[in-house]
């Protein structure tokens, strides 16, 4: 069963940048479709963006779209979510996960305050 594990949250200001990482440990990472999630409190989890397993495709919601980039290196095990232009409205716990899913992880809190 594949695990999970996200970081690379912060607290940074609007316009800047970050990267996250979601590292997976289990069966063959590089099978699996994934995606980033977030969540802020008291609304559900949403898929903000998607890669293939071969990273050929990808897909990204309209509110990060042009300023999130997904990529993945199977080699690793890993996915990134690399976030640029962030806003206030960036701000929550960014999760990955699998398709089909696995457990979630702990999350990354990102937090985009002026």
């Amino acid at each position: 069963q594949v695990q999970l594990v996200e970081s690379g949250g912060d607290l940074v200001q609007p316009g800047e940048s970050l990267r996250l990482s979601c590292e997976a440990s289990g069966q063959i990472f590089s099978n699996y479709a994934v995606g980033w999630y977030r969540q802020t409190p008291g609304n559900l989890r949403e898929l903000v963006a998607r890669i293939s397993y071969g990273g050929r495709t990808t897909w990204y919601a309209d509110s990060v779209k042009g300023r999130f980039t997904i990529s993945r290196d199977n080699a690793k095990y890993a996915v990134y979510l690399q976030m640029s232009s962030l806003k206030v409205e960036d701000t929550a716990v960014y999760y990955c996960n699998t398709f089909p899913r696995a457990p979630w992880g702990q999350g990354t809190q990102v937090t985009v305050s002026s």
